[in-house]
């Protein structure tokens, strides 16, 4: 039986490891901190469960919140142009037929699979871990997968300019509240995305977190631009205050739902972190000359306000698991390690490209041209908005499409010609 070291409790890391037991492999999982201690530690930044990865986490039998959790079926696009324009808002549905995507508290969740990967069978070790424990086991075990990249052992995946080059820090604010007024027009659960040429974007969506269904409010900005009014980290009450400040100011609509919203407790519902988006080696060398393979987030993190990291991560765990499967008994040498991120790499590109896209939208100060008549056009026939929202789920469709000018026009007339306008 192959023996394999995950280092880390997280959304990549712990998917993989249910996948390898599953599988009959002889698992361990390292972290730093017990399941009580994720559960009662700080907040993370809030991602979706998309409908694929969730079909994935079902294969599983991971899905161990979709009765509990707020459905999501719909997502509203608004874009906040400069001042001589006006808004621009369109929807569509998350996924065909019943498809639906949830958002659950990260502590939530990591808590609950790493008990249930113990109950069952699965070997967990509550430790920290060094680079040189790391050389250490790699005597003991065929394959250690990184699933953790702060600190020392993010160290050993040197940034890679060759895969994405186009990294900008980020600021990000979060705040989990009650009290959120309903969109009128649309189910209860809908999902609400916001992008402000003067200032930054917005994500604003139901989730479930340890006390319940409630609604979890984004924003990720540029260094030193508007929606980066931390630099003091104030304390909850007041930065929940500078963030409804922030949206009467640049986006109204969101302020009209939040402007009566309230923590849902005092110090664990609040967030400020910054970020900035980068692609690292996957290989990570040990001191003895052994291999290490980083995943998901630790060489590959993505612009926050796609919320694509749970997808990127659960894509990545699907792929890493296939290879070691398909890989038998043979020895897992630096050619399989840089193999199998590459094959992850396929899908990961993709959603790269369209988080690249969205943090640059408007640096010639307003959107593409072809924009203005897609979004017109999503109004119109619902199915363009539909693949739009849907893009979020597979993102590499967007290359079919919405990255290309010519393509989305293209797609818009096709449209257009079915319909008879």
């Amino acid at each position: 039986m192959r023996k394999i070291l995950i280092v880390g409790a997280g959304h990549a890391g712990l998917h993989l490891a249910h996948g390898l037991l599953t599988h009959g492999y002889d698992v361990t999982v390292i972290t730093g901190q017990s399941s009580m201690e994720i559960r009662t530690g700080k907040p993370s930044i809030s991602q979706f469960t998309l409908p694929t990865a969730l079909n994935y986490e079902r294969h599983h039998d991971l899905d161990l919140w979709s009765a509990l959790a707020p459905q999501i079926r719909e997502e509203k696009v608004h874009l906040y142009p400069t001042k001589d324009r006006p808004p621009l808002s369109f929807k569509g549905r998350t996924g065909e037929g019943n498809d639906y995507m949830v958002s659950v508290d990260r502590r939530v969740k990591m808590a609950d699979w790493l008990e249930y990967f113990e109950d069952r069978g699965g070997k967990v070790v509550i430790h920290g871990v060094t680079v040189t424990d790391l050389d250490y086991f790699s005597r003991m075990f065929d394959l250690i997968v990184v699933a953790v990249g702060h600190g020392e052992l993010g160290q050993l995946f040197d940034y890679d300019e060759s895969r994405f080059s186009g990294a900008r820090p980020r600021s990000i604010a979060q705040a989990y509240v009650y009290d959120v007024w309903p969109d009128e027009h649309a189910e209860e659960n809908i999902g609400w995305a916001a992008s402000a040429a003067q200032a930054g974007n917005i994500n604003f969506m139901p989730i479930l977190t340890q006390d319940g269904p409630c609604h979890t409010l984004m924003m990720v900005d540029q260094r030193g631009g508007p929606m980066d009014a931390w630099p003091d980290r104030p304390g909850p009450e007041e930065q929940l205050r500078r963030m409804k400040d922030l949206l009467r100011n640049y986006a109204p609509e969101y302020f009209e739902r939040a402007k009566d919203a309230v923590l849902i407790n005092g110090g664990n519902s609040t967030l400020v972190e910054d970020l900035t988006p980068q692609v690292r080696n996957p290989v990570g060398v040990l001191p003895s000359g052994g291999h290490v393979l980083g995943m998901a987030d630790v060489v590959v993190t993505m612009d926050p306000y796609v919320c694509q990291s749970w997808n990127n991560s659960t894509r990545c765990a699907k792929t890493y698991l296939e290879c070691i499967m398909e890989h038998g008994d043979r020895e897992f040498d630096e050619e399989f390690l840089v193999n199998t991120f590459d094959r992850f790499w396929e899908f990961g590109l993709h959603n790269q490209l369209w988080s690249e896209m969205n943090s640059t939208m408007w640096e010639t100060g307003d959107l593409p041209p072809y924009f203005y008549e897609l979004i017109e056009g999503a109004n119109t026939f619902p199915e363009i908005g539909n693949r739009w929202i849907q893009g979020w789920d597979y993102p590499p469709d967007y290359a079919k499409w919405l990255l290309d000018p010519d393509l989305a026009m293209q797609y818009l007339a096709e449209v257009r010609a079915q319909h008879g306008a």
